[in-house]
């Protein structure tokens, strides 16, 4: 297929399509197709909290491309194609559906806030929520009844979006396990891909240390983006860490930073 051999385009001649607080969408070489270029900005509280964080664009682009190859290959649906460079991917075009989808094997975060938890309790199952995406409003829980009656998504595709993260959490857990590393928890976004008259849902946008919780076994240490929420330090390093277990890096790997650079 043509569109797997993309024409490479310099940022400065491509066409945004979106920004958003760490991911730029440029137009794609071919139709149906985009550029997700990954920045070094960290935020937190919906971006009232943010710095730039030299290297961590390239980290979650290359741990978000193993993981997403991989659901590829046991067949769940996501927009990925494939890695174009240290920060880019070359991905299909969705509709997203405006909500984020979390799976909680885990009490931390806003779960043990809200219910009285202590931070680090099994819980009995894994719980699925959803976030109505809306910055402005702060992304708040919705309910199902919230989802058909605004007309986010149909009650099929709520189905299909829970199988589907379901899917990604079993794989997910048993991967980070088989490497030293717990899934608390994490949040996927889901799109409609267009084929024809066809729709299906796939799992867009990335799936990385941004958008997981993963604490070490043994040690409890986080692995993720509270190291930058709760002012831990060490983020790239434990991001690193991540990357090397997941055998993407190898153990004596540096981060390469720098790369292609947004043009202001």
């Amino acid at each position: 297929m043509d569109f797997l051999k993309p024409r490479y385009t310099p940022m400065n001649r491509r066409r945004r399509i979106y920004e958003g607080k760490a991911k730029v969408l440029y137009e794609g070489p071919e139709p149906g197709t985009l550029i997700q270029h990954f920045k070094d900005d960290a935020t937190a509280f919906n971006a009232k909290k943010h710095e730039v964080i030299d290297g961590k664009g390239v980290l979650n682009n290359r741990i978000s491309e193993f993981l997403f190859q991989h659901l590829n290959d046991i067949g769940v649906p996501t927009h990925f194609i494939r890695r174009l460079n240290m920060r880019e991917q070359l991905i299909r075009e969705v509709e997203i559906i405006p909500l984020e989808v979390v799976v909680r094997n885990v009490a931390a975060g806003s779960l043990a806030t809200r219910l009285g938890l202590e931070e680090g309790t099994q819980l009995p199952r894994s719980i699925i929520e959803f976030y109505y995406k809306n910055d402005a409003l702060n992304d708040p829980m919705v309910s199902e009844e919230h989802i058909t009656a605004f007309g986010w998504a149909t009650p099929q595709e709520i189905d299909d979006i829970m199988a589907l993260a379901i899917r990604v959490n079993d794989f997910l857990s048993g991967l980070f396990l088989g490497v030293g590393i717990r899934l608390v928890d994490f949040k996927i976004e889901t799109g409609r891909l267009w084929e024809g008259d066809m729709m299906r849902i796939v799992v867009a946008d990335e799936i990385s240390p941004d958008s997981c919780r993963l604490w070490d076994i043994k040690s409890a240490d986080k692995l993720d983006k509270d190291r930058f929420r709760k002012d831990l330090g060490g983020l790239i390093e434990a991001y690193t860490e991540v990357a090397k277990r997941l055998g993407i890096m190898s153990e004596n790997e540096k981060v390469q930073t720098g790369g292609p650079r947004l043009v202001q």
